[in-house]
């Protein structure tokens, strides 16, 4: 993988996957762009229903990304699963403890004087993070490795409190624009490109 070498004709589940694996992408970048858009506005999303609708949407497009990932090496790709149904039972304990309000659990709930809200989106970054720096990697895309560092450094740094309401605004906006650009370069690649040599799975 990492060149455009056509190894083997693609197969209608080779085309599908890769379509699906760049959707995941494609709606990540938007999700996380329309909540730094909002946050800029001054309009970010108070109602329960929809910050818990977009949770469910980013977490979503990131499956979709997750499981139809192309990997040489079965052990990453077990490793990213399981990082993403850790993600999940993340989404599950801010629902269940926030009653439903997500945004207001991620926002603002201390414990023992820490605040732990943002860490707990710390796995889902990191399935995006992963799935960047795989690009990176392959592709030579350097904003996927930025991306992989910049975000779980903004949850930690909002979460220790370092960002003030501007920090934290100004933060995802240079997120949502390295998503941009990762995206644009990516979603635009020959379907071939993500396959590879089939040969070399395993």
């Amino acid at each position: 993988m990492g060149d455009y070498y056509l190894y083997q004709p693609l197969t209608r589940a080779d085309k599908a996957t890769v379509v699906l694996y760049r959707t995941g992408i494609v709606l990540t970048c938007l999700l996380i762009s329309g909540l730094a858009v909002c946050l800029a506005l001054s309009a970010a999303i108070e109602a329960r229903g929809a910050f818990n609708l977009f949770l469910g949407l980013l977490y979503f497009s990131v499956g979709l990304s997750v499981f139809f990932i192309h990997l040489y090496i079965g052990r990453f790709r077990k490793n990213l699963k399981g990082l993403y149904f850790t993600a999940l039972a993340a989404l599950a304990f801010v629902v269940i403890k926030g009653r439903g309000d997500a945004l207001s659990y991620i926002a603002g709930v201390h414990i023992s004087g820490a605040h732990i809200g943002p860490l707990l989106l710390l796995p889902i970054a990191g399935c995006i993070g992963f799935i960047a720096a795989k690009e990176a990697f392959c592709f030579r895309l350097v904003e996927g490795y930025l991306l992989a560092l910049a975000m779980p450094l903004y949850l930690i740094a909002f979460s220790a409190g370092v960002l003030g309401s501007a920090g934290v605004t100004t933060g995802l906006m240079f997120i949502a624009a390295l998503m941009v650009l990762f995206t644009a370069r990516k979603a635009f690649m020959p379907l071939h490109a993500d396959i590879g040599d089939k040969s070399a799975y395993r």
